[in-house]
């Protein structure tokens, strides 16, 4: 995987008297929203705790900017569910972990990196043939080259060819083995030397691969440069593998209970798992005020 982002200079340092967050990066699904057990994917709801401390947020004047490794059309959805437009300004929205930043309502791609991923994709198959493939289609849904078990991806699929798929630059391609485990694909991706190509590990047998230099850091980072702030201002709050440069680059990382050791590790704090609405524990901390907005109907 390709180098972090450089750490805030401050970021192992105590936290100055009187530090707010002027950005709060989110993580949606096992952050914002609870996972289905055993299906790999979450409710489309948020609580009320959830919704009423990222309201805080933008009640003081801050940012609430989601990063995920959804596609655009994914998470306006949980942009919606937040009501995170209801204070007047397009939401800043990092997505496909770091390849597209977009704004929204109504949303607008204002930052997208592409690349050839087409060697990294021959490389990964001739490990795993049987394993499944998807490119997005902006908008729409997916190209996938089978099938994806139910719930995995969001919006429609298009059964299309690789080759086909990955002939041209894309932002971010998905690769699934039902068949394999998570530590598989985590010795899969460590060995292969994928030039010119970054990964993230999801919670299975998940492979995403990215332009290099890319991850939910650098599209934070750029949204921090256009709002006129740094890493320093921010608050970011994550569970998987791939909030692990998020959390190291932001200010203040935080890692959700129910998450895997290695991102409790590189976070600066622990808090609540996403089944004790963590996320918002972790808000209130810095955003005690109640929020006027409720959840309305």
């Amino acid at each position: 995987m390709a180098e972090r982002l450089p750490v805030a200079a401050s970021a192992k340092e105590p936290l100055p008297a009187g530090w707010q967050p002027k950005i709060v990066a989110l993580d949606i699904d096992g952050t914002l929203l609870r996972w289905i057990d055993g299906q790999g994917a979450s409710h489309e709801e948020v609580t009320t705790a959830v919704h009423d401390a990222v309201q805080s947020v933008l009640d003081a004047g801050c940012h609430v900017v989601l990063a995920s490794g959804r596609a655009p059309h994914n998470m306006t959805v949980v942009a919606d569910l937040l009501k995170l437009h209801g204070h007047g300004e397009q939401l800043w929205v990092v997505a496909a972990n770091g390849a597209v930043v977009f704004r929204y309502p109504p949303m607008e791609v204002v930052h997208e990196v592409t690349f050839d991923a087409a060697p990294a994709v021959r490389a990964v198959l001739e490990r795993h043939p049987e394993a499944l493939v998807a490119v997005e289609e902006r908008g729409v849904g997916y190209r996938v080259s089978a099938p994806f078990p139910d719930g995995e991806l969001g919006g429609n699929t298009t059964v299309a060819d690789v080759e086909d798929m990955v002939s041209a630059p894309v932002s971010r391609v998905i690769i699934r083995d039902p068949k394999a485990t998570v530590e598989e694909f985590v010795a899969l991706a460590e060995g292969l030397g994928l030039h010119g190509t970054d990964y993230a590990i999801g919670w299975t047998a998940w492979l995403d691969l990215a332009p290099v230099g890319v991850s939910k850091a650098s599209g934070l980072s750029y949204v921090a440069e256009a709002l006129g702030l740094a890493a320093d201002d921010v608050l970011a709050i994550g569970d998987g593998r791939n909030d692990l440069e998020m959390l190291t680059w932001a200010r203040r990382g935080v890692a959700m209970g129910q998450a895997i050791d290695e991102v409790k590790q590189t976070a600066d704090a622990v808090t609540a798992s996403v089944n004790e609405d963590g996320a918002a524990v972790e808000i209130r901390r810095w955003f005690p005020g109640a929020s006027s907005a409720g959840m309305g109907a």
